[in-house]
């Protein structure tokens, strides 16, 4: 990267976001060195690790029950699973979102917003929570949309290219979606409907993340620590890798990519509706390079226009004499009230925790 003029470098968080044009715009500027208000505490730029995790890969051409076995056994022990075989064209998707946040400054600057408009948002993502709450962004700039807004989203605000590869992914990832409900539900052992007639969970947002390559890559954050407020999430991604899951040691394992596979993870709500069966980790998102930027399109799946109009709570079948109810019911408001006051780890699922007596 060349060296940009240190007069043209905001030098402050408002003025960067004023300038509308994201991290690549910084990129594009060929600035030298990471402005303070994107710096991680020294003690969340942990380098990256020789460890890598080993995720189970779930072949979904496989016979139904070894796939339940399989998807079961994965959710239980770590909590993310790759999956193969799915029918699913991703690499369009991924292809059309690097091309969005690589449109011309003047293009996308226009849609750039802090909060959604018409459903869509396209900014810079806040790190929320945590020890750098408000104080710091993420090397990372999204396309948003909100699948479940009311009206629709306004998807006519997107170009056209990127809309359409956008939207049929919607429509083959919900099919993927209802295929995974079902064999995460039949893998609790409450029948393959069982969870979606508890939580009629559906795709509630969907969001293209773009990690511009960095000049400093070990001091930024791309996606602080945090578990999912979903009932699971499913991500295509490309092949530079950055993700990391939190080890039971305390420690930082890489999660590589695997060519042709989506990556499911289990999020909050799950965890609590599955009684603790099913386990929501803590994970972040590590720069890589400084030349190739970092693309993955996210889909969390959660209970479908809920509101405060449904109690969730752990199912009724998995609770039992010996293993009592371990959260009390909650709603979606709720639920997602507690996530913006206390952050996005796993100690905001401590606040539904029924007190052991």
């Amino acid at each position: 990267m060349a060296g940009a003029d240190k007069s043209d470098t905001p030098t402050s968080m408002a003025e960067f976001l004023a300038t509308r044009a994201g991290v690549r715009g910084l990129v594009e500027s060929g600035v030298a060195s990471v402005p303070p208000f994107f710096e991680a505490p020294c003690s969340d730029s942990t380098p990256a690790l020789s460890t890598t995790l080993s995720v189970p890969t779930v072949d979904l051409s496989g016979p139904r029950s070894a796939t339940v076995a399989a998807v079961g056994a994965a959710a239980r022990s770590c909590g993310f699973f790759h999956v193969i075989n799915h029918g699913v064209e991703d690499g369009a998707v991924v292809s059309a979102v690097q091309a969005f946040h690589e449109l011309p400054r003047a293009l996308r600057s226009a849609l750039y917003t802090l909060r959604p408009v018409g459903g869509i948002c396209y900014s810079t993502v806040p790190n929320t929570g945590g020890q750098y709450a408000d104080r710091l962004l993420s090397w990372r700039d999204y396309l948003r949309v909100l699948l479940q807004n009311s009206p629709a989203p306004d998807v006519g605000r997107i170009p056209a290219f990127c809309r359409h590869a956008l939207m049929e992914y919607r429509r083959r990832i919900e099919e993927f979606g209802k295929e995974i409900t079902g064999l995460l539900s039949e893998a609790l052992g409450v029948g393959a409907e069982r969870l979606h007639m508890a939580t009629q969970v559906e795709a509630w947002v969907m969001t293209g993340h773009y990690y511009p390559p960095c000049p400093e890559p070990e001091r930024v954050v791309g996606a602080a620590e945090h578990t999912d407020p979903s009932m699971y999430t499913v991500l295509a991604q490309d092949h530079i890798g950055g993700l990391q899951v939190h080890l039971h040691d305390g420690g930082w394992a890489d999660v590589q990519p695997v060519p042709g596979a989506l990556l499911v993870n289990i999020g909050d709500v799950l965890k609590l509706v599955s009684n603790d069966e099913y386990k929501s980790v803590e994970h972040r998102v590590r720069i890589k390079s400084s030349v190739d930027p970092r693309v993955s399109v996210a889909t969390f799946f959660n209970p479908a226009k809920c509101g405060d109009s449904r109690l969730l709570g752990p199912l009724p079948e998995l609770v039992t004499p010996e293993k009592p109810a371990r959260y009390r019911n909650f709603t979606m408001t709720e639920f997602l009230n507690t996530r913006a006051e206390f952050g996005h780890s796993s100690c905001s699922t401590d606040h539904f925790r029924v007190p052991v007596e």
